[in-house]
């Protein structure tokens, strides 16, 4: 029997099926069902999930944090099991990282790599017309500019409403300029030396490329941006006031956004329990998630 999209009372359902019977045991890790290049560069390729028999199935697009200058398209710890057998389709990108290129150059992998999807994801079961955009930390910065920045989809012959839904996950560059003078202020008022390799030196020596890679310059009305959570761990600082500064953003210009803080959590451990039972941040998100593809 084919998969289908559960419905958002399914989803709530069955997420309280999995936390009463498997309270101990966490989803195994799965194989890819397949790893594809959307480009020439040994960076610039993708792992797929696909649960057996899958036919026009919703699309998780997943971007893995690093810092920009690290980790990988296989660091999505359970997310693949859980959401495969909610009955999407799992995607994870790579893409280059820093000092290799440039950010402008990271971003455009990203919406290379969403191409790929628009255009091959139906031979593996899933629907390009339901595509949801997540990723944490540095992927959550990618996200939510991959999905209000149109210019870069717009590069790779596509458009914003392909989105149905965006999920950035305990970012703390929504708003690029404000974490560059929090921290650098941080350092001069306690006497502490810099970082190496900070943001101001990642995003490039240069105040309008700050603004320019920050979600929250390119938020406005009429650009079909889709729905957004924003996840958060609501006792940081940082990843706290940037998700509320992207959120108050959307808010204003009237576009349908939910911050929500993950307590008693940390920045790794907030993307490790998604998709585990009984975790406040999952329960949002397949909250989330049965609303954003009702529309």
């Amino acid at each position: 029997m084919l998969l289908r999209l559960l419905s958002l009372s399914a989803f709530v359902a069955l997420f309280a099926v999995s936390g009463a019977t498997a309270q101990d045991k966490k989803p195994e890790k799965l194989t890819p069902t397949a790893s594809v290049a959307y480009g020439k560069n040994e960076r610039q390729v993708l792992d797929l999930y696909a649960p057996k028999d899958a036919e026009n199935l919703p699309v998780v697009f997943w971007i893995h944090g690093g810092g920009w200058q690290a980790g990988d398209k296989s660091d999505v710890q359970i997310k693949p099991k859980v959401f495969t057998e909610k009955g999407f389709v799992f995607v994870s990108t790579n893409y280059r990282l820093l000092p290799a290129v440039d950010m402008t150059t990271i971003v455009q992998d990203v919406a290379k790599s969403v191409r790929w999807v628009n255009d091959h994801i139906g031979e593996y079961g899933g629907d390009p017309k339901q595509l949801l955009v997540m990723g944490h930390s540095a992927g959550a910065q990618l996200a939510a500019l991959i999905c209000t920045d149109d210019r870069y989809l717009k590069a790779e012959g596509l458009k914003l409403d392909m989105v149905k839904g965006c999920v950035p996950v305990d970012g703390d560059t929504f708003d690029i300029p404000a974490i560059i003078e929090t921290a650098e202020t941080r350092w001069r008022v306690h006497s502490l030396p810099p970082a190496k390799f900070g943001h101001r030196e990642k995003f490039g020596n240069d105040a309008a490329k700050h603004k320019d890679f920050s979600a929250v310059t390119h938020v406005a009305k009429g650009k079909c941006i889709p729905p957004i959570l924003i996840l958060h761990v609501a006792e940081h600082p940082d990843t706290s006031a940037q998700a509320r500064r992207l959120g108050n953003v959307l808010k204003d210009a009237g576009l349908p956004v939910t911050v929500f803080g993950a307590r008693d959590t940390t920045h790794g451990k907030i993307n490790a329990d998604l998709g585990t039972p009984d975790d406040p941040s999952t329960k949002a998100l397949f909250e989330f998630l049965g609303s954003a593809l009702k529309k």
